[in-house]
């Protein structure tokens, strides 16, 4: 038995999702006649209460079009020094948008009106760039899976406003935060000048992310996606795997997080484990003494059937989905109480 819990991106399309998929009508989306496309385009703007949304091939796509339409050459980005945008786009920002970027130092990673203040510079000093917008991540992945709460981004949304920035949501596995919080899409809507969404994490489809925002401004993003190469012709097959997910994959994201913190629990008895982050979803990262690197362990634990990655010199992550199950969990008890 192969334990895979590197990631959600590793989950396999179910039989429903698959049977969606091949039933579905194609157009050519570059000519804006693909009805699927169309269709998970409308529901997903819709279910958020934005104008329109984009449809993209990955969440650095759509992270990466948002921070290339929102800002202009020399503009300068907000987002915490843990942030996908930062650590995993491949400095996207500086290629893409030719933006700089202020790190800001959050509690796992998340933001607060107070640290965004600090990191917004004069415009009446020559000497710095115009800063433009703030990037959040929820969940935010190297905090561990936490999330913001709808109350906590009204704050940082008021700050925005008083000074004249833009507000984006790095939403890779925001339907995760989304069932533990209970709070309804439509918030994100009224809060946020875009929101990028992960249909290939948690959610389990094959391949694809969504832009969501005003009209005018996905407008200008789908120049971009063109410009980057992002246009597809019958993409339909893959938006007809983002309707079901939508309409199928949200509510068992729980299960997904009830099993994290099963595996937390069977950790803590691990006597090698000497800090395990606080699982308020369904990513685990666990600290190894400094007498253990985290690159021989995910190797042992490699021989053992465990798939797992590196999170630092000493950390390493765990990440549940759809295909790791109650037998992959009892499994996997046994072989770490052995290991």
């Amino acid at each position: 038995m192969i334990i895979d819990l590197r990631s959600d991106t590793v989950t396999q399309p179910t039989p429903g999702m698959r049977e969606a998929m091949f039933s579905a009508p194609l157009g050519d989306d570059v000519f804006g006649d693909d009805p699927t496309v169309n269709a998970l385009e409308r529901k997903a703007a819709t279910m958020f209460g934005m104008e329109a949304a984009l449809f993209c091939a990955s969440g650095t796509m759509t992270n990466q079009l948002a921070i290339r339409t929102h800002t202009r050459p020399g503009d300068d980005v907000i987002c915490d020094q843990l942030s996908h945008v930062y650590l995993y786009e491949g400095g996207g920002i500086s290629v893409n948008a030719l933006a700089s970027v202020s790190l800001a130092k959050g509690e796992r990673g998340k933001l607060t009106p107070d640290l965004i203040r600090e990191h917004i510079y004069s415009p009446a000093d020559p000497h710095k760039p115009l800063s433009r917008l703030v990037v959040l991540e929820n969940t935010m992945n190297k905090g561990g899976g936490c999330y913001y709460t709808v109350p906590e981004i009204a704050a940082i949304r008021r700050t925005c406003t008083e000074n004249g920035l833009l507000l984006h949501l790095d939403g890779a596995r925001l339907f995760n935060a989304l069932v533990e919080t209970g709070e309804p899409t439509e918030a994100y809507g009224q809060l946020f000048d875009s929101i990028s969404i992960c249909l290939s994490k948690g959610l389990g489809c094959p391949v694809g992310s969504l832009l969501l925002g005003k009209a005018d401004f996905i407008k200008q993003a789908r120049r971009f996606r063109k410009l980057m190469g992002g246009g597809w012709r019958q993409a339909g097959f893959l938006a007809a795997a983002g309707i079901y997910a939508l309409d199928h994959q949200v509510d068992r994201l729980k299960q997904d997080h009830a099993r994290a913190r099963r595996i937390g629990a069977f950790l803590e008895r691990l006597p090698e484990v000497q800090e395990i982050f606080p699982i308020d979803t369904n990513i685990v990262i666990f600290r190894l003494p400094e007498t253990i690197l985290a690159t021989d362990y995910v190797d042992q634990l490699a021989t053992k059937g465990i798939r797992s990655v590196t999170f630092g010199k000493h950390l390493v992550r765990f990440v549940t989905h759809h295909d790791f199950t109650d037998e992959h969990l009892a499994e996997m008890e046994l072989l770490l109480n052995r290991h």
